[in-house]
C-alpha cells in the first residue's frame, strides 16, 4: 500500500510541477514582454505616427501598413520570448494605443458629421409635406358624406 501512497504522492506532485511550471511561463513573459513591445514597436509606430498629420490618424488608408506592422511587431517579439500571441497584455497594449491614437476615429475611418443642409432639407421636408397633405385629404375626405352608407 505504502508503493501506491508514493506513485500517487508522485503523480500529484509531477501534476503541480507542470501546473506551476505553465503558469510561471505565462507570467515570466509579462513585463519583459511588455516592456519589449513598449520600446521596440510602439517606439517605431509613434515616430511613424509623428510623420502623419493628425487629421490622417483616422485615415485607414494611411495607418493600416503602420498598424499592420505594429502588429506584426507584437507576434514577432511573443514568438522570440515564447509567449503565447495574442494575450491579455497584447489586448491592452492594443486598448491603450487605440485611446491615444484613434479615439476620435468612427468604425469607418471618419468623424461623423451632419450632412450638409442642401442634403438634409429635402429629408426634413418632404415627410412634412406628405403629413400635412394626407391629414389635408382624410379632413377633405370626412366632411364629404355623399358615398358612405
Amino acid at each position: 500500500m505504502g508503493s501506491q501512497t508514493g506513485t500517487a504522492l508522485h503523480k500529484q506532485t509531477l501534476l503541480w510541477f507542470i501546473a506551476v511550471s505553465q503558469c510561471l511561463l505565462v507570467l515570466g513573459c509579462g513585463p519583459h514582454y511588455e516592456f519589449a513591445i513598449e520600446e521596440f514597436c510602439l517606439a517605431k509606430f509613434r515616430l511613424d505616427m509623428q510623420e502623419l498629420d493628425q487629421i490622417q490618424w483616422c485615415s485607414w488608408e494611411d495607418t493600416v501598413e503602420l498598424y499592420g506592422e505594429l502588429t506584426n511587431c507584437t507576434f514577432l517579439v511573443a514568438l522570440k520570448m515564447d509567449c503565447f500571441w495574442p494575450n491579455r497584455l497584447v489586448d491592452e497594449f492594443f486598448i491603450r494605443v487605440h485611446k491615444h491614437y484613434f479615439h476620435n476615429c468612427s468604425l469607418s475611418g471618419r468623424l461623423l458629421k451632419d450632412p450638409p443642409n442642401r442634403i438634409l432639407g429635402p429629408f426634413i421636408v418632404v415627410p412634412i409635406m406628405v403629413t400635412l397633405l394626407m391629414t389635408a385629404l382624410v379632413v377633405w375626405r370626412s366632411k364629404r358624406s355623399e358615398g358612405i352608407v
